[in-house]
């Protein structure tokens, strides 16, 4: 009935920002707010509104802007609040009132993980079962006496449930959605709300198995090490699963310079040293801790590679074996560093292993074309080299270079570039996830909770696509 009254005039916009300012536009007139919280924002923004209303008599009809997405509300006379009905589609014309398509992650490339991540599941099976059993089906008529003695409303009690299996939705938790649902006004949460909570489920769930992520470019300065860190820590947090980062550099890595260490010195030698102990009926979990470096922030544990100043020790497919037989041990998930040798025989080993490859680049063309030929070089190989080539899921950064300079124009020429990186690469692997540009990403240890909410949003949205192929 609200609904019904409200006219698009006055038109009013309400924009509500994340660092507790908010914006109400009444008919040209701007009303500018400033509050400690987004909560108090909303509320004095609704006053405004709520005002407007009371003054002409009927409901009012306000678009909104916040964080996740626009969308559109109506406010009555008397301050409550209700979300507008998708607008209607024509029969006779319609192309002249389409109903708006819901806005694209922007953080991703494949169009059809954006739809599959923001459209709700339907209703299993089991809700129209019960639905089809509490209404009794048409009985055919009775050949003779005996047939009519049978009731006619009996039925199997194999057929009959009364568990209702469909999921209750609940309420926006983002927003001006999510404020207006704390202050007592439920209301759904946007499309952009339920492809996190999509990617969210994907990334908590668990695996029959060890899964192995090997971290793949043939070019230094490709985000290799951030990209494991980041894939790690989210993996981490929100399956619970135990999961180990391991720098399978042949040499000496980088990956232990931009994490957490741990109280002693041990590496992946240290580990293969001790396999025969780890590796034996009496060993027991904890036994891994004096190996590998845990994150005390992001919940992984991190196994170093060989920082011997020397240098004189490769690792050798053997050695590869053998640790991931200890890690498969103690982990449910191993995300794998990696250097830039594709023929050396510790990278070919990790190949072996893995279940999903991920091939981060910079947005810079020889990163891109340096991505290019190593999923060029495993395709050629064949097997099982090659499926992985086909299902890998591209991670296209737009800048992580600290030299660069990071202005205006500089950032529009990194997105530019990351655009046309992913674009070009989309065709040949199964998912590309473009990550926009951090300062936390530059320099020292890496933490996700340092990162910009932007930049959490994509790095979910990229550890679901890697989740996706397990």
């Amino acid at each position: 009935m609200m609904e019904t009254q409200a006219l698009d005039f006055p038109k009013i916009d309400a924009i509500l920002r994340s660092n507790g300012t908010g914006e109400v536009t009444i008919n040209g007139t701007s009303h500018p707010i400033e509050a400690d919280n987004e909560a108090t924002v909303l509320k004095e923004a609704l006053a405004l509104i709520t005002e407007t209303a009371a003054q002409l008599g009927r409901p009012v009809k306000v678009s909104t802007t916040d964080p996740d997405g626009q969308g559109t509300i109506i406010v009555s006379p008397e301050g409550d609040v209700s979300e507008a009905a998708p607008t209607k589609t024509s029969k006779t014309n319609p192309r002249r009132h389409k109903t708006p398509e819901p806005t694209p992650q922007p953080v991703r490339t494949a169009p059809a993980d954006v739809e599959a991540a923001a459209t709700p599941a339907a209703a299993p099976a089991e809700t129209a079962r019960f639905a089809a059993a509490a209404t009794p089906a048409k009985q055919p008529t009775p050949s003779n006496e005996a047939a009519s003695a049978e009731p006619s409303t009996r039925r199997s009690l194999k057929d009959t449930s009364f568990l209702v299996s469909a999921p209750i939705l609940e309420p926006a938790t983002r927003g001006w959605r999510g404020v207006l649902t704390r202050l007592g006004f439920r209301m759904d949460p946007s499309t952009e709300e339920l492809a996190e909570r999509e990617d969210i489920r994907t990334v908590s769930q668990h695996w029959p198995g060890p899964r192995t992520v090997a971290v793949v470019n043939r070019k230094g300065g490709a985000n290799k090490t951030p990209t494991v860190v980041m894939l790690s820590a989210i993996l981490a947090r929100y399956s619970g699963a135990a999961t180990v980062a391991w720098d399978n550099n042949e040499s000496q890595g980088t990956l232990g310079w931009r994490t957490e260490k741990g109280s002693h010195d041990r590496s992946v030698l240290d580990l293969i040293d001790s396999s025969q102990t780890l590796l034996s009926p009496s060993a027991q979990a904890a036994e891994i801790a004096r190996f590998v470096h845990h994150q005390t922030s992001d919940k992984f544990d991190v196994l170093r590679s060989d920082e011997n100043d020397e240098g004189d020790h490769e690792v050798t497919a053997e050695e590869v074996d053998i640790a991931h037989q200890v890690l498969t041990r103690y982990y449910r998930l191993i995300v794998m560093d990696s250097g830039n040798t594709s023929r050396a025989a510790n990278w070919r080993r990790m190949i072996h292993y893995t279940n999903q490859l991920v091939v981060p680049v910079t947005a810079i063309e020889d990163r891109a074309e340096a991505a290019r030929l190593t999923l060029q070089t495993l395709e050629s190989r064949g097997g099982h080299d090659a499926e992985l080539a086909r299902n890998a899921v591209i991670i296209v950064s737009e800048s992580t270079d600290a030299k660069r300079s990071m202005n205006g124009d500089a950032l529009k020429r990194a997105k530019d570039e990351a655009r046309r990186i992913a674009e070009g690469f989309a065709p040949h692997v199964r998912a590309v996830v473009r990550i926009p540009y951090d300062p936390a990403l530059v320099n020292g240890p890496i933490r996700y909770d340092a990162l910009q909410p932007a930049t959490q949003r994509a790095w979910l949205a990229a550890a679901a696509a890697v989740a996706k192929g397990f």
